[in-house]
Parts: structure tokens; sequence; C-alpha cells
């Protein structure tokens, strides 16, 4: 399986488990809400900076991510 396509789904599912939509989910990121579409459909490869966002906004540890 595609790296990116694993990141995507577990984001998805990580921001699911909050019961947060994508642009509720994109604007605690502090990134755009096509950006965050982009990534859970794996069609971009994302920054550690926005990983960083991401888990920050998820309130968990990057390591938990992956």
């Amino acid at each position: 399986m595609d790296i990116k396509k694993k990141f995507g789904e577990k984001i998805r599912k990580l921001r699911n488990e909050k019961w947060l939509s994508q642009e509720e989910f994109a604007r605690k990121c502090w990134v755009h809400r096509t950006y965050m579409g982009l990534i859970e459909r794996w069609e971009t490869n994302i920054t550690l900076e926005n990983i960083e966002k991401i888990a920050k906004a998820l309130e968990i540890e990057i390591k938990s991510i992956f």
C-alpha cells in the first residue's frame, strides 16, 4: 500500500474519532480545507510542519499517526 494512502486513511480515521468535519479540522490545523482533502485522498505529499500541525490539532503525539 502506498504510504500516502496509509497516512491519509489514518488522518481521516483520527479526525472522525474526534467528530470533526474536514473543514473544522483544517481550521484547527491552520491549513486550507482543500489541502486537507488532498491529504486524506492521498493526492499530495505532506510536509513535516503540517504533520506537526495535524498532531497538535488531534492532541496526540506525532508518532501516534504512524
